[in-house]
C-alpha cells in the first residue's frame, strides 16, 4: 500500500487530535486501494496505553464501507483472551454500536497455544540466528502464525511503542511475533533477550532480539501496513504510517525522546506502583523492567500493586514451580530446566534482575519486594519479598529523591536511566 512513511509529531505538550489523525489514515490508506478487500487489523490487548478507538473508527469510516471483510484481532502473546465487552471497551465502542455501526466487523483473540489455530510460515536456520543472535545461539527455530491472516489481503496493524525489556522498543513487527505468533519462535527470543539482560536491551533499537522479530515478519507474505503510535500521558505525541520496519524506526526515536528519564544517582528504594491495566505480575513485571536500570546495590524495588492477586493468569502454576530467578540460576543447571518453556524462564529473570549463581548459592543485585494481593507465603515460595500493601501509603515516598527514596506513580511504559552508566552495567 503506501510506499514510504507518514508522520504526524507533535512538542511535548501538545497532542494530535482525531481529524489530524483521520486525515493521515485517508493519505495511508486510500479508499481506492481497498476496495473489494479482506482487511484484518492487529492491535493490542489493555495493557499497553494507547488512543485506539480513536483508529479503529478512523480506520473503519475510511475503508470499511469498501472492503468485502473487516476484522480486529487483539495480538494477544501469550496474554489471556479478552472478553467481548473487554474489548469493545479497549476499541472504545458501545455494545449497541457493536450490534448496528459494526456489526459487520468480526473479532478475534489469537490463541497461541492452539495448533490448529496456527499456521507454519517458514524456519530460520541455525547459521541465521548465530547471524542474528551476535554468536549467542546456534539453532533451527520454527515459525508460526494465527492461521487466520491468510484469510485476508491485507494487515494493518495499530499499536504504541515504548521501551521495552525482551525486544529493546516494542512495536512493529513485535505484533506478529509474538503478537500472533505461535510458541517456538515466542520462546526462543525472549529467552535470548534473557540471556543478554533486561539492562542490556531495554531501551536500544536494534537489539539481538528486533532482528530476530523482523528476520520472522519478513516470512509473512500477506501485505502489511503499520500505524505506530507514540503516546505521553495517554495523549497521541506521534503517529507513523508505513511498513512496519519503517514506521517502527521512527516511532521508536521519538519513543526514545519521550519515554527515557534520566536521573543522576541511583536510588536505594524504588516504590514503582503498578496501574490497573496490570491485572497480575506477569504484565506488572514492567514496574520492575523500567525501574531495575536506577536502583542502587543492594537496593529494592517495591512493585505496588493492592489489586493484582495473580502471579499469572496463564503461566502463574509454572512460575510457582520455578521461582523468580536471576539468569545464571538457570543458565549453569541448563539440563534441569531447559525442557521447561524459555519465554517463562525470560520472564522469571527479568523480574529479579542481574544476579549471580555460584556454587549452589544465588546473589541478586537488588531485591525486589511485591506489595500486591499475593500472599507472603507465595511471596516467599516464588523468591521475592512480600509488604503488607495496607501498610504503604505512596505518598510517604513522593519527593524524596534526594534520600535516596524514588516512587513512581505510573511504573511499567516510562523507562528510568542513570545519566552515567553504572559499574554494575560496564563490567557486564
Amino acid at each position: 500500500m503506501a510506499s514510504s512513511t507518514l508522520s504526524l509529531q507533535r512538542p511535548s505538550g501538545s497532542y494530535i487530535g482525531p481529524s489530524e489523525v483521520r486525515e493521515l489514515i485517508a493519505k495511508a490508506c486510500p479508499v481506492e486501494q481497498y476496495r473489494g478487500k479482506k482487511v484484518l487489523l492487529l492491535v493490542p490487548d489493555a495493557t499497553r496505553t494507547c488512543p485506539l478507538g480513536m483508529f479503529f473508527k478512523g480506520l473503519f469510516d475510511q475503508i470499511g464501507g469498501v472492503t468485502t471483510a473487516f476484522g480486529v484481532m487483539i495480538a494477544l502473546g501469550t496474554h489471556p483472551p479478552m472478553s467481548d465487552e473487554a474489548i469493545r471497551r479497549r476499541l472504545e465502542i458501545s455494545h449497541e454500536e457493536s450490534a448496528t455501526r459494526y456489526r459487520s466487523v468480526r473479532f478475534f483473540n489469537h490463541a497461541w497455544d492452539n495448533p490448529e489455530e496456527l499456521r507454519p510460515i517458514g524456519r530460520i536456520t541455525a547459521a541465521e540466528i548465530e547471524a542474528l543472535s551476535d554468536g549467542l545461539f546456534s539453532m533451527d527455530v520454527a515459525v508460526t502464525v494465527n492461521r487466520r491472516l491468510f484469510d485476508y489481503d491485507q494487515v494493518i496493524i495499530v499499536g504504541p511503542v515504548f521501551p521495552h525489556e525482551v525486544v529493546g522498543f516494542s512495536g512493529g513487527n513485535k505484533y506478529l511475533f509474538p503478537g500472533v505468533s505461535g510458541p517456538e519462535v515466542l520462546n526462543f527470543f525472549h529467552w535470548l533477550g534473557a540471556v543478554v539482560t533486561n539492562p542490556m536491551i531495554i531501551g536500544n533499537k536494534y537489539t539481538p532480539v528486533r532482528k530476530v522479530v523482523d528476520r520472522a515478519a519478513s516470512m509473512l507474505t500477506v501485505p502489511k501496513l503499520c500505524f505506530c503510535l507514540v503516546v505521553e500521558d495517554g495523549q497521541l505525541a506521534g503517529v507513523f504510517a508505513g511498513s512496519p520496519e519503517d514506521a517502527w524506526d521512527q516511532a521508536s526515536d521519538l519513543s526514545k525522546a519521550r519515554h527515557i528519564r534520566y536521573k543522576e544517582n541511583p536510588y536505594d528504594t524504588v516504590l514503582s506502583c503498578a496501574p490497573s491495566m496490570y491485572e497480575d505480575l506477569w504484565v506488572a513485571g514492567k514496574c520492575m523492567y523500567k525501574l531495575e536500570p536506577v536502583v542502587a546495590n543492594g537496593g529494592e524495588v517495591i512493585i505496588y500493586a493492592p489489586h493484582i492477586r495473580e502471579i499469572s493468569y496463564t503461566h502463574g502454576r509454572l512460575i510457582r514451580q520455578i521461582g523468580y530467578h536471576c539468569r545464571d540460576y538457570f543458565r549453569k543447571q541448563w539440563d534441569k530446566y531447559k525442557a521447561l518453556p524459555w519465554g517463562v524462564l525470560a520472564h522469571s529473570t527479568h523480574v529479579r534482575g542481574i544476579g549471580s549463581y555460584d556454587n549452589g548459592v544465588e546473589r541478586d543485585r537488588i531485591q525486589v519486594t511485591l506489595a500486591t494481593g499475593i500472599p507472603k507465603e507465595v511471596c516467599a515460595e516464588i523468591n521475592l519479598g512480600y509488604r503488607d500493601p495496607a501498610t504503604i501509603d505512596p505518598a510517604d515516598y513522593a519527593n524524596r529523591e534526594d534520600d535516596g527514596v524514588l516512587m513512581v506513580p505510573k511504573a511499567g511504559e516510562t523507562l528510568y536511566h542513570l545519566r552515567q552508566r553504572p559499574a554494575w552495567a560496564r563490567e557486564m
